[in-house]
């Protein structure tokens, strides 16, 4: 079968496409033929072995597919051959024209579901209602800010954070990220490449600041984001792209407010109860349209590197995926 392959830790520019070795089930696997995977920044990390999950060299990258169950491993029950299933999270192997997911984590898929829109939904809009539901408690009527609101796991915060009634003001680098929100039901826009990012909150709040911020970005504008707090908020850490920031903690005193890690990919595995229920109610709001994830962007395997590189670039607005 054809597959990407990374033989060196390195830039996606390194990555390589030829024919490997078909992956066997094992026990408790299905086998899929994969019609899309995820794209997303761990996949990122993981080419310069930066991630916090290690692989060996040479590996497939992707650690989500959906497609269609063509074999099982043993002891598999309550799937079939045929099956449309996605699954896979924090594994690799999903830039390839099959793969091997775990059954237990895997989830079937309705007809009526398409397999771009749904791959990568746990990753994205997994840790957002993690974060937002049971890291934050966000309330119907309060305010959130979202800060990398163009990417794929910010835009989920826009759409989930409207789901669940709060005004939501999105903060991102460009105007057509921000078009983009706007159009996913952000209530306000922050254009921080041109505008002062907590003051320009400050002034969205009336000065009180926003209940919760969401942090997709770190570096300088994680400060700038907590600064824009209100009394005893809460600050959602979701990941890096700007680089880790050095937070002064005398600022959490003096906010009384929360700084909340949201590890969603670790609590999968610690608390699987949770992460079906969060995965229940995903399926739920898509098969009723009520969420649907943008897709901006589909790449067949020889232009992995490429749609790598536009997330490295954080040229990417919504959800980029490889269909082999």
């Amino acid at each position: 079968m054809r597959a990407v392959v990374c033989k060196e830790f390195g830039p996606p520019e390194n990555l390589v496409v030829e024919d490997v070795d078909e992956p066997v089930p094992e026990a408790g696997q299905l086998l899929i033929e994969v019609k899309a995977a995820s794209v997303v920044f761990p996949d990122t990390l993981m080419l310069e072995d930066k991630y916090q999950f290690k692989t060996g060299l040479p590996y497939i990258p992707g650690g989500e597919g959906a497609g269609v169950v063509v074999g099982l491993g043993d002891g598999v029950e309550g799937w079939s051959v045929g099956d449309r299933a996605v699954g896979g999270l924090n594994t690799t192997g999903a830039y390839a024209e099959r793969m091997v997911i775990p059954a237990a984590t895997a989830r079937k898929l309705p007809d009526d579901v398409a397999f771009d829109v749904v791959t990568g939904l746990n990753y994205a809009y997994g840790t957002t209602l993690y974060g937002l539901r049971y890291r934050a408690d966000l309330q119907a009527g309060e305010t959130m800010l979202v800060t990398g609101a163009g990417g794929a796991v910010g835009l989920s915060a826009v759409e989930i954070g409207k789901l669940m009634g709060a005004r939501v003001i999105a903060a991102a680098s460009s105007e057509e990220k921000l078009d983009l929100c706007r159009a996913r039901g952000a209530d306000e826009t922050i254009n921080y490449s041109t505008e002062d990012l907590k003051e320009r909150a400050k002034e969205l709040t009336d000065g009180t600041g926003v209940n919760v911020v969401y942090d997709c970005v770190g570096g300088d504008k994680a400060e700038q984001a907590l600064r824009a707090i209100a009394w005893e908020g809460r600050f959602l850490v979701i990941g890096f792209t700007a680089g880790i920031p050095s937070i002064p903690l005398n600022l959490a005193l003096l906010k009384s407010c929360q700084i909340v890690g949201v590890f969603y990919g670790a609590m999968t595995a610690r608390e699987p109860e949770k992460n079906q229920a969060i995965s229940d109610q995903l399926m739920s709001w898509v098969g009723s349209g009520r969420l649907e994830p943008h897709v901006s962007g589909r790449y067949p395997l020889e232009q992995a590197g490429e749609a790598l590189r536009a997330l490295i670039d954080r040229k990417a607005a919504g959800k980029l995926v490889i269909t082999p």
